[in-house]
């Protein structure tokens, strides 16, 4: 969906963004991916005793499918409350980056600390990618309540897709649900490459495609983490060195 121009009137009123990031955010092909994506979240939710109210509830506050998975699978294999939370805490961690790089976009001189909390909660995967492609078409000063909007359209789907998950979870093949919930890190795989124009960029998203089978006979459990920040160093580290150069 295309937006208006930055000194449109129609971006006058924070209600009026909020609505352009409702539309942008059903407009988005990520959207889709994202249905799909909760499908599978909603008929893991069922299978594994989940209520349908837990499981809706589950997208809502936590908003990430790989947190929603360990809390699921988690809670499913007896764990207490507190090791489940202490689980969706730590999954929640590569999440922290995204909120570093998107908040300083939306804050203006006059933007209270509360008036981020809910872009913030906001900020997954999907949030992150359409924030750097969309908001610099976007006025600074209504950046918050596009977020917003863009964030509760996406969040909206998502409820939906689980409920239709949910509903068809005894009709939905495992092998299905399984590919359905490799499609979220397959597209945000493809939409990094797509946004990677400087060489820094490209080079960090090279080396951690040829870094990952050799991290991963490590067995560390931590092995994304390991050569997300291998391959990012050694980017920042080259980058550096033209610059200087």
């Amino acid at each position: 969906m295309a937006l208006p121009a930055l000194d449109s009137p129609k971006w006058q009123s924070a209600s009026a963004a909020f609505a352009f990031g409702v539309k942008s955010a059903l407009s988005s092909i990520l959207a889709l991916v994202l249905f799909g994506t909760f499908i599978g979240i909603g008929a893991f939710a069922h299978d594994t005793g989940f209520t349908l109210a837990w499981a809706v509830a589950s997208t809502v506050l936590v908003w990430a499918g790989p947190a929603q998975i360990i809390l699921i699978s988690t809670s499913h294999a007896g764990a207490t409350v507190l090791e489940s939370a202490l689980a969706v805490t730590i999954s929640a961690i590569r999440l922290l980056p995204m909120v570093v790089a998107v908040l300083p976009m939306m804050r203006t001189r006059q933007t209270k600390m509360y008036q981020l909390a809910l872009p913030a909660h906001l900020t997954a995967v999907t949030v992150w990618v359409e924030s750097f492609r969309l908001l610099p078409h976007v006025p600074r000063e209504r950046r918050i309540a596009f977020v917003n909007g863009l964030g509760c359209g996406l969040v909206f789907l998502s409820c939906v897709a689980t409920t239709i998950g949910f509903g068809l979870a005894a009709n939905l093949p495992p092998l299905l649900g399984a590919g359905i919930l490799a499609l979220t890190p397959l597209t945000f795989l493809l939409s990094t490459a797509r946004n990677a124009h400087r060489l820094v960029d490209k080079l960090a998203l090279a080396l951690g495609l040829a870094l990952y089978p050799l991290v991963q006979l490590l067995h560390t459990g931590v092995d994304i983490m390991i050569c997300g920040v291998t391959s990012g160093t050694i980017a920042y580290a080259v980058h550096r060195w033209r610059k200087r150069a």
